[in-house]
C-alpha cells in the first residue's frame, strides 16, 4: 500500500500543525480552496484537511491540522520520517478566482490556513484585498505574516484584546462595506458562529459572501451523505456541490445541528484515548470536541 511521507512538520499555535506531505499527484492538480482525505493508518479515521500550498516540483502538498479529536491528535504528532497513510484529493470545488475589484476575506481560526491559498489566488487576479484575521487570543492566531504578504491590507482581531484590534472580524469588515467603493465579493473562513456573523452583517449590502463549510464528512465524494448542506431550500454536499456556497443561501441552524450528531461518540472516544494514554484528563477531551 502506498504511503504518503511526512517532509516536515511545524507546530504553528497550540494543537496547530503544519505538515508538508509528499503528495505528487496531488500537488499537480490542486486549485485553492480544495481539500484532501487523510488516514494516518489502515485502521484511522477519515480526515478532511484543506490543501493550503502545493509545488509540482517538489510534489508536496501543504496541510494544516488542528488537534481535536482521536485521530486529528494523532496525525499532529507525525514529524518529519513519519508518513501517512492515505491522502486522497484534490477534492471539492475550487474557488471562484478573477477580477473582482475590491474584495475581503475574513479567517477565524485555523480558517486562516484555508484562505491563505485563496487570498494568493485573488491579490494574483489583479484584485484589491482586505483581509482580516481573528483568533480568541494571540496565541491562536496562525499565518499573520503570511496574509500580510499577500493582502493589500490586513487586520488582525481579537475576542480578548491581546493582539491587533479587540474584538471580532466583523468589525474592520463593516468598515470596509462602508468604504467608497465598497466591496465586490467577501470570502468567510473559520467557526459556523464566525460564518454566519459575516454573512448576516454583509445581507444587507447586497455584497455576495462565500463560506467555506466545515460540514461533517466521511468519504469526501459524495456517497455517504454525511456532508449534506441545505442551500437555498435545497439539499446539496459539501465534498463535491463546495465546499463553498453562498452564505446567504446556508441554513446555519441546521449545519450546526448536523455538526452536533456525534458529539457524545467524540467525547467517549476522546476519554477511552485519554484512559489509555494516561496524558489527556477525561475533563480536557470533553472540551476538545467543542474547541472551534
Amino acid at each position: 500500500m502506498p504511503t504518503f511521507p511526512i517532509l516536515a512538520a511545524e507546530a504553528l499555535a497550540p494543537a496547530v500543525t503544519r505538515l508538508e506531505v509528499l503528495a505528487p499527484l496531488v500537488a499537480r492538480k490542486w486549485r485553492p480552496g480544495q481539500f484532501v482525505i487523510v488516514r494516518i493508518d489502515d485502521n484511522g479515521e477519515r480526515i478532511p484537511l484543506t490543501i493550503v500550498d502545493g509545488s509540482r516540483a517538489t510534489g508536496s502538498v501543504v496541510l494544516v491540522v488542528q488537534a481535536v479529536g482521536r485521530s486529528t491528535k494523532a496525525i499532529a504528532t507525525l514529524r518529519r520520517g513519519d508518513a501517512l497513510a492515505d491522502v486522497l484529493g484534490p477534492l471539492g470545488q475550487p474557488t471562484e478566482i478573477a477580477h473582482f475589484g475590491t474584495v475581503a476575506c475574513a479567517a477565524g481560526g485555523v480558517g486562516a490556513a484555508e484562505l491563505l491559498p485563496v487570498v494568493r489566488a485573488l491579490g494574483a487576479a489583479g484584485n484589491r484585498v482586505l483581509t482580516v484575521l481573528g483568533a480568541r487570543t494571540r496565541d491562536l492566531l496562525i499565518l499573520e505574516a503570511e496574509l500580510a504578504g499577500c493582502s493589500d491590507r490586513l487586520a488582525v482581531t481579537t475576542d480578548d484584546g491581546s493582539w491587533g484590534r479587540h474584538g471580532v472580524v466583523t468589525a474592520p469588515l463593516r468598515e470596509w462595506l462602508d468604504s467608497r467603493p465598497g466591496l465586490a465579493r467577501v470570502f468567510a473562513v473559520g467557526p459556523l458562529p464566525m460564518m454566519r456573523a459575516v454573512s448576516e452583517l454583509t445581507r444587507p449590502y447586497g455584497v455576495k459572501t462565500l463560506a467555506s463549510l466545515n460540514a461533517i464528512m466521511v468519504d469526501g465524494t459524495g456517497m455517504c451523505g454525511g456532508c449534506r448542506v441545505s442551500v437555498d431550500g435545497r439539499m446539496r454536499f459539501a465534498c463535491i456541490d463546495g465546499p463553498e456556497f453562498d452564505a446567504h443561501e446556508v441554513d446555519f441552524d441546521e449545519l450546526v445541528r448536523r455538526n452536533r450528531s456525534y458529539v457524545n461518540q467524540e467525547r467517549q472516544a476522546c476519554e477511552r484515548a485519554a484512559r489509555t494514554s494516561g496524558g489527556t484528563t477525561a475533563r480536557e477531551a470533553a472540551a476538545m470536541t467543542h474547541a472551534g
